[in-house]
């Protein structure tokens, strides 16, 4: 009887959703609780770029504050131009961190559209493996870790200010081996590239 209505049951919501909608539903919720990592990307405006946009990704040199040992430079210029390059066809990254205003000149230099700033503004790598704890040894010091990034998208020709956001990443339960923080840049800054060109998930 239990797995009649069990059976009636998913039958039911079957019905309702698709089986791609509710996994995603229910990696949302893993994530929201804490099991997965999470994100959580915060926009000042919703303008829409053109698809063959050129954009230039820079990195400031700021090492943010926070504990653990300091994220490598460039790690938020990579992620982004990882995740950009799948739905911009004109992407170029700096090879190393960069001043804005060294950033905007460059980007106008190789002919780019816009210059997308980013950086850490705050980084925890807590431990995640044996490495981390032989390094370490705090009991306090064991969890998850957590980022903040801070991205400015600026039009080259006129430095107007077009866009700013803010990612704040936590890592889950399930997933916090071995990671740190510039691991969970990937999904936000595909879901910003994404926004960007205004598709939605």
């Amino acid at each position: 009887m239990r797995s009649l209505v069990l059976l009636l049951a998913l039958m039911a919501l079957g019905g309702c959703m698709k089986v791609s909608d509710m996994g995603e539903e229910v990696r949302y919720q893993m994530s929201d609780v804490g099991l997965l990592d999470h994100s959580n990307t915060t926009r000042t405006l919703s303008i829409r770029l053109q698809p063959d946009s050129f954009i230039f990704i820079g990195q400031g040199a700021f090492m943010p504050p926070g504990k653990g040992p300091q994220p490598r430079q460039n790690a938020v210029a990579e992620e982004a131009f990882k995740s950009f390059i799948e739905y911009f066809p004109l992407v170029r990254r700096a090879q190393g961190p960069l001043g804005l205003e060294d950033a905007i000149a460059e980007a106008r230099s190789v002919g780019a559209d816009y210059v997308l700033y980013t950086r850490f503004a705050r980084t925890d790598d807590r431990i995640g493996n044996g490495d981390e704890w032989y390094d370490e040894q705090a009991v306090d010091r064991l969890g998850w870790d957590t980022g903040v990034v801070q991205m400015m998208l600026i039009e080259t020709s006129t430095r107007y200010l077009i866009d700013t956001a803010r990612i704040k990443s936590r890592g889950g339960l399930l997933t916090f081996h071995d990671n740190s923080p510039q691991d969970l840049l990937a999904a936000p800054m595909r879901e910003y590239a994404r926004s960007l060109l205004g598709m939605s998930k």
